[in-house]
């Protein structure tokens, strides 16, 4: 299973480093920033858009079609466009997520900046946003591209990943400590 998940990360390495520089020869790093971080947040939300990526069975014409016309809808740029369509026609959607995942993480890099990954139970409003992130910046100590996901399963609070650092401040996690705290009274 290891070697798989390393041919999954060699494969999408590969295919997000030539996005990069493709976007990068056009002046398009930022386009297609936007683009992959809106087809991440589609991917979360959409259960039939991942059987889409990832189904053997669709032939490539059928996924080919359905990426295309996702494409469209969300108004995508041309170079996105055009990549999504290499990998459906290549059968290489399945990599998808990961390939966002290491474009993104490239192009942070390139800025200068560190990503942080946060979870929290509801989404945040924009002035929630800005707020985590500049508390982010200032801990960190340089700048922070923030990627927020929900998870409802966390009850309440934040969990924060930079690196190899994780500081776990959910409802679900106090929950759990409590309990294994009563568990060790009785």
């Amino acid at each position: 299973m290891a070697a798989q998940e390393k041919g999954v990360s060699g494969l999408a390495e590969r295919y997000a480093v030539a996005l990069f520089d493709l976007a990068d020869e056009r002046k398009a790093l930022d386009a297609v920033a936007g683009d992959l971080q809106s087809l991440r947040a589609l991917l979360r939300e959409s259960a039939d858009l991942r059987r889409l990526i990832r189904s053997p069975v669709l032939s490539r014409d059928a996924q080919g079609k359905g990426i295309a016309a996702l494409a469209e809808t969300a108004q995508l740029s041309p170079l996105t466009r055009n990549f999504l369509g290499l990998l459906a026609h290549n059968r290489r959607l399945f990599a998808l997520p990961e390939m966002i995942q290491s474009y993104l993480s490239r192009l942070a890099e390139k800025r200068g900046e560190v990503t942080a990954h946060v979870a929290t139970a509801q989404d945040l409003s924009p002035q929630q946003r800005d707020a985590v992130g500049e508390q982010l910046r200032k801990a960190v100590g340089r700048k922070v591209a923030v990627d927020i996901e929900v998870d409802p399963s966390l009850l309440g609070g934040i969990v924060v990943r930079v690196g190899s650092r994780m500081v776990d401040a959910s409802l679900k996690s106090k929950l759990h400590r409590l309990q294994l705290a009563m568990k060790g009274v009785q």
